[in-house]
């Protein structure tokens, strides 16, 4: 059954496991992507890696240590409606070459359009070269490597489940492709090759190495790594590989749209701008996260206030905990004053409609629905973007739009003020991560309805 299909088990799942973490003693059940299937495709028509074996027995591990079920074959006649229908996603496990006849692509364009997943892995960039759907499936087609060497890799989304194990700087040996184009304007970096650190790359330093992207319908997540047999066998790998299919049949939400033009107010490294007001704190981790601790408090950016932006954060409970983001407030070291004069997108996703996760706290409920089908379950990173522009306040989750609010009141105005994040109180522990944000130009209220992103 595609992605599509399976919202209302994804929101059915987050509420038990929200549930199961309030009660006293109960400890957290792992992630289960129960009844999803995926379909290993490694036919080559070019050259063959002689890690495919590897690939296969790994993701076959995976699927049993995370209850999904993994079919593999190198037919391509398992490219018909009826076949396909039985895979939340089909990995391109180093396919090379024209794989599939065009009776074959028309069956997996109409299931990509029907909610279906891809996942491509390395050589799944050099397949298929005269098919555009595919092309732009797969974000990026091969254009040539250098020999395997060490390298690093610069994480930039540590929110998605492919990297959010990551550190920033991930360093590993492989095969390390060069593209034909640069997928940033169509995908979501996920990480990029730093050029720096090998020989060979000719991507002029911008070199995506693993993107994400919503595509016709269905899902698609690429990473260039996995040449060696060795990556198979390694954690770090195996769990960037368990995330990108977690994502792509629709068991994790990640943000996926593309993301240009953003700075950083909060990179992992320094509080620098920021001022606490009011009791608690925020502990600043070895892992670039702000991890709350008592309250009730708030940690706001000093440096600047902001009339009309995008604001984009990660960020992840523990289990039944509260925070929010504030915006929209004047300057002060009482933290009421963010309460009083501006407005509070909430986390807590176990309270009344107008105090839950995606609310306009106090004043506008998410949409419900579209809110538990975008939301991954304590213990998992989650991604905001909030949009101010007038006194319109928008907010999407994971790349899903669930609350559109205009403000009225004078003495609430969003057009001008400050950016903060909560701690709430001593048993609430919420973290963030990557703390960006994207000026924008000023639109009044009623104004064009953008669907969001880059």
């Amino acid at each position: 059954m595609h992605p599509s299909a399976r919202l209302g088990v994804t929101a059915a799942a987050a509420a038990t496991l929200l549930a199961a973490m309030a009660l006293p003693g109960a400890a957290a059940p792992a992630p289960h992507d129960d009844e999803r299937r995926v379909l290993v495709f490694s036919k080559t028509a070019g050259f063959r890696h002689d890690s495919i074996p590897d690939g296969i027995a790994a993701v076959e591990e995976l699927g049993s240590q995370n209850g999904f079920a993994v079919d593999a074959t190198e037919d391509a006649a398992t490219f018909n409606d009826t076949d396909l229908a039985r895979y939340d996603a089909v990995v391109f496990l180093s396919t090379t070459g024209d794989v599939l006849d065009s009776g074959q692509q028309d069956a997996f364009e109409r299931y990509i359009a029907d909610g279906g997943g891809y996942v491509g892995v390395h050589a799944a960039a050099d397949t298929e070269y005269d098919w555009p759907f595919y092309g732009g499936l797969a974000g990026a087609y091969f254009d040539s490597h250098p020999a395997i060497q060490p390298a690093t890799v610069r994480v930039e989304d540590r929110a998605h489940p492919a990297t959010a194990h990551l550190d920033g700087a991930w360093n590993r040996t492989d095969e390390w492709y060069n593209y034909r184009t640069n997928p940033r304007e169509r995908a979501h970096v996920l990480a990029t090759l730093d050029e720096s650190t090998y020989s060979g790359g000719n991507m002029n330093g911008d070199h995506p190495l693993s993107w994400c992207q919503e595509y016709q319908g269905g899902r698609a997540f690429y990473t260039g790594a996995g040449h060696t047999k060795e990556s198979y066998a390694q954690p770090a790998f195996r769990t960037h590989l368990l995330g990108g299919i977690r994502y792509a049949t629709g068991a994790a939400q990640a943000d996926c749209r593309p993301e240009q033009g953003y700075r950083p107010l909060f990179d992992g490294t320094s509080t620098d701008g920021w001022k606490q007001a009011g009791p608690g704190s925020f502990t600043l981790g070895d892992d670039g996260t702000l991890t709350s601790s008592g309250g009730m408090g708030l940690l706001w950016y000093e440096a600047k206030e902001f009339g009309a932006y995008s604001l984009k954060l990660d960020w992840k409970m523990t289990g039944d905990d509260n925070s929010g983001i504030f915006v929209g407030f004047p300057p002060s070291d009482d933290p009421w004053t963010a309460v009083d004069n501006g407005y509070e997108i909430q986390i807590d996703a176990t309270d009344a409609p107008d105090r839950t996760t995606g609310s306009v706290y106090t004043f506008q409920a998410a949409d419900i629905a579209a809110r538990d089908a975008a939301l991954n379950p304590p213990g998992s990173w989650n991604t905001y973007e909030i949009r101010v522009q007038g006194e319109r306040l928008q907010i999407w989750l994971n790349g899903s739009k669930i609350n559109d609010f205009t403000n009225t009141d004078p003495a609430r105005s969003l057009r001008q003020g400050h950016i903060g994040i909560q701690n709430h109180g001593a048993d609430d522990e919420v973290s963030y991560r990557n703390i960006r944000v994207k000026e924008l130009p000023d639109t009044p209220a009623g104004g064009t309805r953008g669907k969001g992103g880059k």
